[in-house]
């Protein structure tokens, strides 16, 4: 229906389709009473000349214009006459039906941004909106962040992430591994940090060239996501992009299942959507997308702190604020409170944040601030689990297997982070806490009358090539000291990462699409990721001497937190097991004594009793570590 230009005849040409004027007598008492408008005959429009009511009081009054009848030849038809208003209804039906076939369909996702992305999934809301192009995660509702700097940061990024989707109730994307500081945050205690669009876009163009480079590995191929799994739900980057995008990521695969459920268009228009999308440069995408715009500059989250809005302790001091022109006031938030039901962000199916990185600073934290949660019983699960998440069982066994069958020993580790930003300028402090460490181990061993060399295990980035005048090049030409590394040529770094690999860890532990029956194919492998630092890390770990680390260094830290947590426990927990039950019998064996045959030994005695059984044990390899 289309309003009508009049000819000096009255009718008119109108193109390949024309129209005829439809009686506005259905029209009569509503907003369009009165008006023009045209309906197909035959190549001509026909325009009755009825009376135009504008303000009237509708009995032909003061507010009512009549145009002449005999002005042209207008035929002027009865009111009964008019045109059915089925036909006008299904004139207008016409253009909207071609808008939503799938050809018109495919054309608009073309030309507009990503209007593709309400193809096929609903919105969280329920509102019937529809986001995502695959009905295999209708009704889900995900949370996406951008990872950043080295491997330890994004390990702590991928906890604060876990904790924040479980308790905005959402599936986790979990991202790959990225490049050492292919992505840069920036400083947050500066205020001069990338904007959480950027970070993000960044993140996707680095995921992107992972993948052309066939060098994706994911986040969980590396780390065991097992211990949140019933905690909180996970999908893999690859999966959801392939799924809420319909672009093809078999490039980032290694195995078949990958290859199966990852296919999608290879269009690069495809990929500049879907990374339009996820960075939301644009915005909100048809309420699909909520792009989380508070950084680290403004806000620190909470959860259940009762200070929602308060302002942190920690805020920029006069002279940055002088120095760099700036402003910003730092408050707490609570997470759940602007994020979570009744938000404008939970009625959308994909919630992106920007950086999800936090550390201590001055009395607060950086960004993220929920470390407990008493009054919630299942997120303070989900804390404690996050608390510590291990490498997968191949790295972990890879590294117990480098201490048993090539160190032999009871071994040192060193971490000595030597050449990245600041640690390059502090040698000699690295290298005096080694010299300390090293003191206090042959202390130790002297008062238990030991000669054989001190195993320890070196990892630094500092190549043996430029050891020369440096206090490694000493210590390793004294025969004091036995030196063990690793190189990632090795022969068990190579395999370990060929099994992690097959494994498919990162695929099988998050969401897996139902229809890949009969889709399995073979393609083109990724090449094998560089493991060795996740194997030297679970070496370490194991370092029943002790272990001493760069100070300030998050690989430090995270070594340290295996320790505590998980590698060399279990690495001699048969031993320690048996440990325990000796000493428990030995005692046993002293209470019974004491009461039936009136005999008893000092608690100096008693445990001199137990080491000398100790050594009879292990002379017999009954105190021995698992294989």
């Amino acid at each position: 229906m289309v309003n009508a230009n009049v000819a000096q005849d009255g009718l008119v040409d109108c193109g390949p389709i024309s129209w005829e004027y439809a009686s506005n007598t259905w029209l009569a008492g509503g907003p369009w009473e009165g008006a023009a408008f045209c309906l197909p005959i035959q190549n001509r429009f026909q325009i009755r000349s009825d009376p135009i009511r504008l303000a009237g009081d509708g009995d032909g009054g003061a507010g009512e214009m009549d145009f002449p009848a005999s002005r042209g030849r207008w035929r002027k038809r009865s009111a009964r006459s008019h045109v059915p208003l089925l036909v006008a209804v299904l004139v207008l039906l016409v253009p909207a039906s071609l808008l939503l076939s799938s050809a018109y369909s495919s054309l608009l996702r073309s030309i507009l941004p990503f209007s593709g992305s309400a193809a096929a999934g609903r919105g969280g809301g329920g509102d019937g909106r529809m986001c995502g192009r695959s009905t295999e995660i209708e009704g889900e509702r995900f949370l996406w962040y951008a990872p950043h700097s080295g491997f330890s940061n994004q390990v702590g990024e991928l906890r604060n992430a876990a904790v924040a989707a479980a308790l905005l109730n959402r599936t986790l994307v979990v991202p790959p591994v990225l490049d050492h500081h292919a992505v840069v945050l920036g400083s947050c205690p500066k205020f001069r940090v990338s904007d959480p669009a950027d970070l993000r876009a960044a993140v996707w163009d680095h995921s992107i060239q992972l993948l052309r480079e066939r060098r994706y590995v994911s986040m969980g191929d590396i780390i065991d996501l097992s211990p949140i799994k019933d905690v909180v739900s996970t999908i893999d980057f690859r999966v959801f992009v392939s799924l809420w995008c319909g672009v093809d990521m078999r490039k980032a695969c290694f195995s078949g299942l990958c290859f199966a459920v990852t296919g999608g268009g290879s269009l690069s228009g495809d990929y500049d959507r879907c990374r339009s999308m996820l960075s939301g440069l644009v915005g909100s995408e048809n309420e699909c997308v909520y792009p989380v715009q508070d950084d680290c500059r403004t806000t620190v989250w909470t959860f259940q702190a009762n200070n929602d809005g308060a302002l942190d302790s920690f805020q920029p001091d006069e002279d940055l604020k002088r120095r760099k022109k700036i402003a910003y006031v730092r408050r707490r938030k609570d997470m759940y409170k602007a994020l979570g039901p009744g938000s404008e962000a939970d009625g959308a199916s994909l919630l992106a944040f920007g950086t999800l990185f936090s550390g201590p600073y001055k009395g607060s934290e950086s960004y993220f601030d929920i470390h407990e949660s008493p009054k919630d019983r299942r997120l303070q699960t989900v804390l404690e689990k996050v608390e510590f998440l291990p490498f997968a069982p191949e790295i972990i066994s890879a590294g117990k297997e480098f201490a048993k069958n090539k160190i032999k020993e009871p071994f040192l580790c060193a971490q000595l982070r030597l050449l990245d930003g600041q640690f390059k300028n502090h040698w000699k402090a690295t290298f005096s806490a080694l010299k300390e460490k090293l003191k206090a181990v042959e202390m130790e061993m002297k008062k238990n009358k030991g000669s054989s060399p001190i195993n320890m295990f070196i990892m630094t980035d500092l190549p043996p090539t430029n050891w020369s005048k440096t206090y490694l090049a000493d210590i390793a030409k004294d025969g004091r000291y036995k030196l063990h590394t690793l190189k990632e040529s090795d022969e068990l770094v190579v395999q370990t990462a060929e099994r992690l690999m097959a494994a498919e860890h990162g695929v099988r532990s998050g969401f897996v699409p139902r229809n890949i029956e009969n889709t399995r194919k073979d393609c083109d492998p990724v090449q094998l990721p560089e493991i060795l630092l996740y194997v030297e890390e679970s070496v370490c770990s194991c370092a029943s001497l002790g272990f001493v680390g760069t100070a300030g260094s998050t690989i430090a830290g995270s070594i340290e937190t295996m320790r505590k947590n998980n590698c060399f426990w279990m690495s001699y927990r048969k031993a320690a097991d048996s440990l325990f039950l000796l000493s428990c019998w030995l005692i046993w064996k002293e209470r019974n004594a004491r009461v039936f045959d009136q005999q008893s030994r000092t608690a100096e005695q008693l445990f001199q009793e137990i080491k000398k059984e100790i050594m009879v044990w292990k002379s017999a390899s009954l105190l021995t570590s698992d294989e």
